[in-house]
C-alpha cells in the first residue's frame, strides 16, 4: 500500500481558514440572526423559528419566488439553445476564431451596474434604438410604465449580457470534439443533424450541465441590473427575491426576517441546482 503524506494538508490549510473567514462565518452570524428579535446592537431577543414561519406565510414571498421561477425558467429557455446555435455558427480556424472570440467577450465584460445604465437609455422611447424600433413597429412600448415591457427588457437584456457565456462554454466542448468523429460522419454520409444529435450533443452534455446551474445561480441571484433600469417597477413587475431581501434588510432594517429570507434563499437555490445536477448526470450515466 502506498503510504500517504499528510504534510500535504496543510497546503490546503489556507484555504480551509480562508473559506472559513469568507463563507462559515458570515453563515452562522445569519443563522444567529435569523432566530432573534434586534432592536439595537445590545437588545435582542430569542425567537426561534418564529421569522421563518412568518417569511413562508408572507405573501411577498410567494409572489417573488413565482416571478422568480419564471424568469430563471425563461432565461435558461434562450439563452441555452440560442448560446449552442451561436457556438455552432462560430468558425473553427482562421482568423474569425479569434475576432468571434473578442465579440462574443465584449458583453461580459460590461460590469452589472453598467449593463443597466446601457438598456436604460437603449429602451427609452425617444432617445433609444431599442425602444424607438419597437415603437416604429406600432408596439407603444415603454418599459417604465408597462409592466409587460418591462419584463420583456430585463429579460432582453440579460439575453444580451449572458449568451454569450454559455456560447464560449458550448465552442470549448465543440473544439474538444476529436475529428476523427467527424470523418467517420462523413463516411457515413450523416446529415448535419445526425452529426449535432449523435456526436455533438452528447459531447456538450457536461458542458451544458455547467452552462444550465451557472446561469440558473446567476439568473436566480439577479439585483444590479433590473433594480438599475427600472427600480423592481413598475409595481412589483420586476422585483425579483434578492431586491425583496434588500428592501426586507436595509430598507425596514428588519434583520431577523431578513437573515430567515437569506437562508430560505439559499436553500432554495441549493436544492434546485442539487436536482439540475443529479437529473443531468443521472441522464449521463443512463446514456
Amino acid at each position: 500500500m502506498k503510504p500517504y503524506n499528510n504534510k500535504a494538508w496543510w497546503l490546503v490549510l489556507p484555504v480551509f481558514v480562508l473559506v472559513a473567514f469568507s463563507a462559515i462565518i458570515p453563515m452562522m452570524t445569519v443563522v444567529n440572526y435569523s432566530v432573534q428579535d434586534i432592536f439595537d446592537p445590545s437588545t435582542r431577543y430569542f425567537v426561534g423559528t418564529e421569522w421563518y414561519r412568518e417569511i413562508l406565510a408572507d405573501p411577498r414571498l410567494h409572489d417573488s419566488l413565482m416571478r422568480q421561477f419564471i424568469y430563471s425558467f425563461c432565461v435558461l429557455v434562450i439563452e441555452v439553445p440560442l448560446g449552442i446555435i451561436v457556438a455552432l455558427s462560430m468558425p473553427r480556424r482562421g482568423l474569425g476564431v479569434p475576432v468571434s472570440l473578442i465579440l462574443l467577450s465584449l458583453p461580459l465584460l460590461v460590469p452589472w451596474n453598467v449593463v443597466g445604465t446601457i438598456w436604460q437609455i437603449i429602451g427609452r422611447e425617444d432617445i433609444g434604438l431599442y425602444g424607438w424600433i419597437l415603437n416604429s413597429l406600432g408596439l407603444d412600448y415603454n418599459y417604465a410604465s408597462n409592466p409587460r415591457d418591462a419584463w420583456a427588457t430585463v429579460l432582453v437584456m440579460d439575453v444580451w449580457h449572458w449568451t454569450s457565456l454559455v456560447a464560449l462554454l458550448c465552442y470549448s466542448g465543440l473544439r474538444s470534439i476529436p475529428d476523427v468523429y467527424y470523418q467517420a460522419a462523413r463516411i457515413d454520409r450523416a446529415s448535419s443533424w445526425a452529426v449535432f444529435r449523435y456526436i455533438q450533443l452528447p459531447k456538450l452534455k457536461n458542458v451544458l450541465l455547467i452552462a444550465v446551474m451557472l446561469r440558473f445561480m446567476d439568473s436566480f441571484m439577479i439585483y444590479t441590473e433590473p433594480f438599475v433600469l427600472t427600480g423592481g417597477g413598475p409595481g412589483t413587475a420586476t422585483t425579483f427575491l434578492s431586491q425583496t431581501l434588500t428592501q426586507m434588510a436595509l430598507g425596514q432594517f428588519d434583520l431577523g426576517r431578513a437573515a430567515a429570507f437569506s437562508l430560505i434563499y439559499f436553500l432554495i437555490i441549493l436544492l434546485v441546482t442539487w436536482v439540475f445536477y443529479t437529473a443531468m448526470t443521472h441522464n449521463d450515466n443512463k446514456g
